[in-house]
């Protein structure tokens, strides 16, 4: 393909985007208020700017063209023209080249300096300036792709939502140190497809991996200039484009053959997607993408004085959902991930954003009315985060049927209770049980509650115990940031000790967590390497920390493994007894004709709790009975669901209890399945007869199941 390009037809207003039909590409770019709208070609490296085509064909405020002797590959971007009024929530510039928001594929870097801003840096008149200095040298450039790519007898795995494990993970971070994962793939889409990695997750019992960003996305100014990176990616500015830097072939395909791949395995890919804000920022923020194609559009603007922003984000600036074409663009992105990316699913980023209208947060605004009803994401998984940082943006189950949310209570109460805080246990026991009193009053299922007690926001599990205060340094924000309020206990010594017997007392502490967490009704999170006591040096808010802070280490200690063992023992207790995922809430009751309730909750001497003894701010000790045989469920294909009977005991306290075990029929007794106080979890010879003590530890845990005598 040579440039310049002789022929330009008019071409079409859909679909947006550039578009390469086998003979040539159509480019089309809504823009309501634009004046003039060019189209930039690049030379093939992106550094020479070799034409511009002025779009001289508009529909419906689409404008757009056809280039005969365009193909995939031509490097692209847009100048938009039109009037510069802030104060009336314009901001067109035509000296600055812009993303264009339905690019497919983006290549470069932005490479920062005060012409990336479409006003002076430092005028007296600040962002009521107009600068007209061009940009183009410091972009990244738009590609053109050629979407073909063989799926084969690809499918989604469906996995049942009670069934999930889900696994959250950085696409970078998670195998950038993996010695099994050749060097050129560490850190990118091919390397989360490679051999060990899937290995390592099967073992582990992952359903489905949750990806910390992929959108393309912007590297902060002030983090490049600290020499720090966006290593979260919560940072947007191309919503259809896999970014780059974790690709090892530069190429939108590598990404598909990892999806493909992880369903070949059975496991599900989900995104963790960031549509509330994009990387522009407030109105000091530089012109890259929206901003410069029709800010008045596309951002929520202060209604009296639109020359600022909403910010119900803390990233000064909240796209406006409420413009049907802002909202066009998000479904289309997210139509685009799952027909063309086969991906099964997504976690909203404060999605508490995404359904105001006005300045209340509406569970039945128009972007959960459309998915809701769309035919092809309403089969797809929807998780919320289902909170913003303006008022009454914190909505934990109030979000509709249909959707997941992170239950930040469940991580809340579980930390608390663990780390030896009294009077909760009314509380653990409503989060162990599916969190009812979120969800059931709106006809929601368990699984509506993603459990966790770790995420990538946060201590890691590991540091969990071992710090009570974070160690944020390396963020050069002189500790300032990040969460004070952690619930963390580091057991008697802050970080790394050789105090042995503090050693002991985190990984039972881990040990604790985790089995709690696998054995709570709802669908758990896996923070990546928790499993294998990854730290982070007591770094709660590592966004900024592309090193070794963040990235998974896999050279396991002995204890490392022990660790890991553990945990896949756990899950796969779990995939093993539909007790501990259920379809639906406990009643509390026994089925007709039986005499065992589904569930009942014990106190130390045995007997069944009573509704004061929840309130008493002493208790750090309680046991629950599963009534296996009284599930009252079906399957999906209608078949009665029945399992064993089992106990779970729970001991926060910082002492011994003889725990009395509940009776059991004349022939059967309680076998001892897993204790958290022992190692490896075992219990060696566990076996208790109905009325007899058993010795639970303090701080521990310990699973027993009812089985026949033999």
């Amino acid at each position: 393909m040579n440039l310049p390009l002789t022929a330009v037809w008019p071409g079409a207003p859909t679909p947006r985007g550039a578009t390469w039909d086998g003979e040539g590409v159509n480019f089309a770019l809504f823009s309501e208020h634009a004046e003039r709208v060019e189209l930039c070609l690049f030379d093939p490296n992106g550094r020479r700017e070799v034409q511009r085509i002025e779009l001289r064909e508009q529909t419906n405020l689409v404008w757009h063209c056809y280039l005969p002797e365009a193909r995939p590959g031509l490097l692209y971007g847009y100048r938009v023209h039109g009037p510069y009024d802030p104060a009336n929530g314009h901001r067109f510039n035509g000296n600055k080249l812009l993303i264009e928001p339905y690019a497919k594929d983006i290549v470069g870097q932005v490479r920062w300096s005060d012409a990336h801003f479409g006003y002076k840096i430092g005028h007296r008149s600040g962002d009521l300036s107009f600068d007209r200095r061009d940009n183009h040298a410091g972009m990244p450039k738009c590609r053109v792709i050629d979407p073909a790519f063989t799926w084969g007898d690809d499918k989604a795995p469906n996995i049942p939502w009670p069934d999930m494990v889900i696994y959250e993970t950085h696409v970078r971070g998670f195998t950038m140190k993996h010695p099994e994962v050749p060097p050129s793939l560490r850190g990118t889409y091919a390397g989360m497809a490679t051999a060990p990695v899937i290995d390592h997750l099967k073992r582990l019992g992952v359903t489905s991996v949750e990806l910390m960003p992929v959108h393309a996305f912007i590297n902060d100014r002030h983090l490049i200039e600290r020499g720090l990176t966006n290593y979260w990616g919560y940072n947007s500015i191309g919503f259809f484009a896999p970014d780059n830097r974790f690709s090892a072939s530069g190429v939108v395909s590598e990404f598909k053959t990892m999806v493909k791949t992880l369903h070949s395995h059975g496991i599900e890919v989900i995104l963790d997607v960031v549509y509330n804000h994009t990387a522009e920022g407030n109105q000091n923020g530089p012109t890259l993408s929206l901003r410069g194609v029709d800010n008045a559009t596309y951002y929520r603007l202060v209604a009296d004085n639109k020359r600022y922003y909403m910010d119900y984000t803390g990233c000064g600036n909240t796209l406006d959902l409420q413009q049907p074409r802002m909202l066009q663009l998000i479904m289309d992105s997210l139509r685009y991930w799952v027909l063309e990316m086969h991906v099964d699913g997504f976690r909203f980023d404060l999605a508490s954003a995404l359904a105001r209208e006005l300045h209340a947060v509406d569970k039945l605004g128009a972007f959960f009315d459309i998915l809701l009803q769309d035919p092809v994401l309403s089969q797809v998984k929807l998780i919320a985060e289902p909170w913003d940082l303006g008022e009454g943006g914190y909505q934990v189950g109030n979000f509709p049927a249909g959707w997941g949310e992170w239950n930040d209570h469940y991580r809340d109460t579980m930390r608390a209770h663990w780390k030896g805080d009294c009077g909760l246990i009314g509380d653990f026991a409503s989060r162990l049980t599916g969190s009812s009193d979120f969800y059931q009053h709106s006809g929601r299922k368990p699984w509506a509650s993603v459990n966790f007690v770790t995420a990538h926001d946060g201590f890691t599990l590991h540091d969990l115990v071992s710090y009570n205060d974070k160690h944020n340094a390396a963020n050069c924000e002189d500790n300032r940031d990040g969460n004070d309020n952690n619930r963390s206990w580091n057991c008697g010594a802050e970080g790394p000790t050789d105090d042995a017997a503090i050693n002991e007392l985190r990984a039972r502490q881990k040990r604790n967590l985790l089995a709690t967490l696998f054995f709570s009704q709802g669908v758990p999170m896996l923070l990546a390497g928790d499993e294998m006591g990854r730290t982070q040096g007591g770094n709660n808010n590592a966004y900024c920390q592309d090193n070794d802070i963040s990235w998974v280490n896999w050279e396991l200690s002995s204890a490392d493994r022990d660790f890991l063992a553990f945990v896949q023992r756990v899950i796969a207790l779990r995939r093993e007894h539909p007790v501990f995922r259920r379809r639906n809430f406990f009643h509390g009751s026994a089925p007709e004709g039986s005499l065992i309730k589904d569930i009942h909750w014990l106190k130390p001497d045995g007997s069944e709790m009573n509704d004061d003894e929840w309130a008493h701010s002493y208790a750090q000790c309680l046991g629950v009975y599963l009534g296996g045989e009284a599930m009252q469920e079906r399957d999906r294909r209608g078949r009665p669901v029945h399992d064993d009977n089992f106990v779970l005991l729970f001991n926060s306290y910082h002492e011994n209890i003889d725990f009395r075990l509940p009776q059991a029929p004349a022939d059967c007794e309680w076998q001892s399945v897993l204790d958290t106080h022992i190692a490896d979890g075992l219990q060696p010879d566990g076996v208790f007869q109905s009325g007899d003590t058993y010795p639970l530890e303090s701080r521990s845990l310990a699973l027993l199941m009812q089985r026949k005598k033999s």
